[in-house]
């Protein structure tokens, strides 16, 4: 049974998602100005001392609001509520571009219920971009109503992508993939951040993106976003997205079926 406070504060979700995204993307952008603490949780998967900070501010906020709620955060992992909300965090995306100075990251917070996910907010500090989506109400950009592009033909289209962190291991499914796609789009894109692609598919701004080896957080609040745009979203097969099977094939409809046709004849 959900609580006194949360029964109160159910239309604050998006609210309280929209001020902690934008609360902790002010903070790293502040602390990218300086020399970072890095720390490996893999060869070539980052942690800064700004990702622990900006999920220590969004957790805490959280908490304070909804402190029956769970939580699921990249570096902290779950921790399990009693409600059946779920907030799933990424405090910081694009932490390798982060630490070698390159702007493009961001801060994605979604919320859960049941198996569902009901509020997406990802937002870009440096160029201060807040994107913002309920299931079933649409998705906006600083409040203004965004949408797919029209793109129709793959070799017309701009597609995005990025490389598991096991790539260096498993490399060769990545690379038939990226020179499937290389041979039959416009161009290709990778700028390190899942949630990055996902938001500049939901406005238009890329046609299509896939990955492997991504996590929920990665994909919970874009996906959203890009779906309430009108994106189409899939798993590689075609088969129904899950943001707990770790790949994703987003388009923006029109392409849809030409991108896993690609995908068929890259594996086949």
């Amino acid at each position: 049974m959900e609580s006194t406070k949360n029964t109160k504060d159910s239309g604050n979700f998006l609210n309280t998602a929209v001020e902690l995204a934008l609360h902790a993307g002010q903070l790293i952008k502040r602390m990218a100005k300086q020399s970072h603490t890095i720390t490996f949780k893999g060869a070539v998967d980052l942690v800064t001392e700004a990702d622990v900070a900006s999920e220590a501010l969004v957790i805490a906020g959280i908490k304070e609001r909804f402190p029956d709620h769970g939580i699921l955060a990249e570096e902290k992992g779950i921790e399990q509520g009693e409600s059946e909300y779920l907030w799933i965090i990424d405090p910081l995306d694009g932490t390798t571009n982060y630490a070698h100075g390159f702007p493009v990251y961001g801060v994605s917070i979604a919320l859960e219920y049941r198996g569902e996910i009901t509020v997406g907010v990802v937002y870009e500090p440096n160029l201060d971009e807040l994107f913002t989506a309920e299931k079933g109400k649409g998705a906006f950009l600083n409040g203004a109503p965004i949408r797919v592009s029209e793109t129709r033909e793959l070799d017309r289209s701009l597609l995005a992508t990025g490389f598991p962190y096991n790539f260096r291991t498993d490399p060769d499914r990545i690379i038939k993939l990226f020179t499937g796609f290389s041979l039959n789009a416009q161009g290709i894109r990778r700028a390190g951040a899942a949630t990055i692609d996902l938001i500049s598919l939901a406005c238009g701004r890329f046609d299509g993106f896939w990955e492997f080896g991504l996590k929920p957080w990665d994909m919970a609040a874009g996906g959203l976003i890009a779906a309430e745009a009108g994106a189409r979203i899939t798993r590689m097969e075609g088969r129904s997205y899950d943001i707990r099977v770790p790949e994703i094939v987003a388009s923006n409809g029109f392409i849809h079926d030409q991108m896993l046709a690609v995908i068929l004849r890259s594996f086949s």
